[in-house]
């Protein structure tokens, strides 16, 4: 009988062990929803004569698409055409303006909440880093270098 109580807490002592190894070896959740971009944008604090619109669509599930547009006195001024894609498991945001050839590549450089998240690209001079974050039922974002941010807050509209 003790032989056998032996037995039974070894087998639990190593059962319990080899799990914590397994958890141990997982890769770390990465988040892969970004859902809460998607919607129709307008920004808050914005300059007075100007509106700004951003437009969000999940296209699939590793893919979003969006385009940033800016109005004033009924015409477009600014527009750039922006996708999140995820490629060889790794996210990057795409940005290109009527002026680009090719769209610039910001990486993914950090995910702290399941609504936010920072991109990079260290070889442009303006912006370097591109940041959205959901707060309060708004989509805010930042654009922003070693010496200048611009922040931008938008409301969901419709």
């Amino acid at each position: 009988m003790k032989s056998n109580l032996s037995l039974i807490v070894l087998v639990l002592v190593l059962s319990c062990n080899q799990n914590n190894k397994t958890k141990e070896l997982q890769k770390p959740e990465t988040i892969e929803n970004f859902d809460w971009l998607t919607g129709k944008w307008k920004r808050l604090n914005e300059e007075a004569g100007k509106e700004t619109f951003e437009n969000w669509n999940k296209i699939n599930p590793n893919e979003y698409s969006g385009i940033g547009f800016t109005i004033k006195n009924g015409d477009t001024i600014n527009q750039e055409k922006i996708k999140l894609i995820k490629s060889n498991e790794k996210w990057a945001l795409l940005v290109k303006t009527p002026d680009d050839k090719e769209p610039i590549k910001f990486k993914m450089l950090e995910q702290k909440t399941p609504t936010e998240f920072t991109c990079v690209n260290d070889s442009i001079d303006f912006p370097k880093r591109v940041q959205y974050w959901s707060e309060g039922g708004k989509l805010k974002a930042k654009v922003s270098n070693d010496k200048i941010q611009i922040p931008f807050e938008f409301e969901k509209i419709k």
